[in-house]
């Protein structure tokens, strides 16, 4: 299994957790030494029994062959688990030389249903990273956000492969920030930065390739109207949005312009960190009629609308959505408790209860 992931999301943790509880052996390539026990690798891994771990495996992307080796050995001697940052290489590597020998999941931060007391508007004002999200004051979490971005950007991005100057990539993700949630286009984005179109969309690549970005993507079958094509973009951690934006407290997030783009993309991330195997995608027609989200779930289209207000009432568009994308059930997510029906098949609800409508 490749457990794949930005850094300090908690891959290594969970992955200590899981090796504490049975016979294995743990590898941190970052480390030197553990790097050094593997510059043979056939020799160092294939007496080794139980849980194999190994962890920042994009750094020693060597590795793959051999472990497509020692996975078809009968009978099965050792299981892998493999952490990364979710290198663009790695994920190559990976379906290409143990295609068939792999499941990746995908880690983020926390979700709303993994906290033991669940605060809904602290995981959207910090995001989703452990340590912002359990830091001591609003100060704290902001700078441990701070230093996240700016160690991301001068040291991970160029470990991953990404030969851009950290400036100019800062630039171009607080750019993003201010379209998250809106249509994408690389073009507009381009001008703005004096870059080439092309070299907008390898950036923008990039920070999806990392797991900090999220290029949703329209559902455009032909349903007899003119539809977007283009995708629409999320900075996929809510704090890290707030940061790049400048935003320090609730109280500035309530005022921001971005503050309803912020308050989608954080739903959309705890429903699909919630639903894995969903298809996920956004639906707008070109006369402005739109789905938040839609998703293809055990054979059933389902949508999501997203709200910000006390009381969401029904909608053209969502009318719209319900009629031309023959959808099962429309729910409409809101930050209140009161769970209500607004006709047949739409129903406005929490995000708790969404959640577990959906499980």
């Amino acid at each position: 299994m490749a457990l794949l992931g930005p850094r300090q999301c908690g891959k290594t943790t969970l992955a200590r957790q899981l090796a504490g509880e049975s016979q294995s052996t743990y590898f941190d390539l970052e480390n030197p030494i553990d790097l050094a026990r593997l510059s043979e690798p056939m020799t160092a891994l294939e007496s080794l029994r139980g849980l194999i771990v190994i962890d920042e495996v994009q750094r020693h992307p060597d590795l793959f062959p051999i472990l497509r080796v020692l996975l078809d050995r009968k009978p099965i001697r050792a299981r892998f688990l493999i952490l990364g940052s979710a290198s663009p290489e790695l994920l190559r590597q990976s379906s290409e030389t143990l295609a068939g020998r792999i499941a990746i999941v995908e880690m983020a931060g926390f979700t709303l249903e993994e906290l033991s007391r669940p605060d809904l508007n602290r995981l959207w004002l910090r995001g989703g990273f452990p340590r912002s999200f359990l830091a001591r004051t609003e100060a704290a979490s902001t700078a441990w956000r701070e230093d996240f971005i700016r160690t991301f950007l001068e040291r991970d991005l160029a470990q991953l492969g990404v030969q851009v100057p950290s400036g100019t990539m800062r630039r171009f993700w607080t750019m993003t920030a201010h379209y998250s949630g809106g249509i994408w286009n690389s073009s507009e984005i381009g001008r703005s930065l004096g870059e080439a179109h092309t070299t907008v969309k390898r950036h923008l690549d990039a920070l999806s390739g990392a797991l900090v970005v999220r290029v949703l993507e329209p559902w455009y079958a032909n349903v007899g109207k003119r539809l977007v094509k283009s995708p629409k973009v999320y900075i996929r951690d809510s704090g890290l949005l707030h940061t790049l934006l400048g935003i320090g407290d609730r109280r500035q997030l309530d005022g921001h312009p971005v503050v309803g783009g912020s308050w989608e993309g954080f739903i959309i991330e705890q429903l699909l960190a919630h639903l894995p195997k969903a298809k996920a995608y956004y639906w707008r027609t070109q006369a402005g009629a739109e789905l938040d989200l839609l998703l293809f779930l055990k054979g059933r289209r389902i949508g999501i609308e997203i709200k910000r207000a006390d009381a969401p009432k029904m909608t053209p568009s969502m009318g719209s959505a319900l009629k031309d994308l023959e959808l099962h059930r429309l729910l409409v997510v809101y930050p209140g408790s009161v769970r209500y029906t607004l006709r047949p098949k739409v129903e406005v609800m929490s995000l708790a209860q969404c959640m577990a409508e959906l499980a």
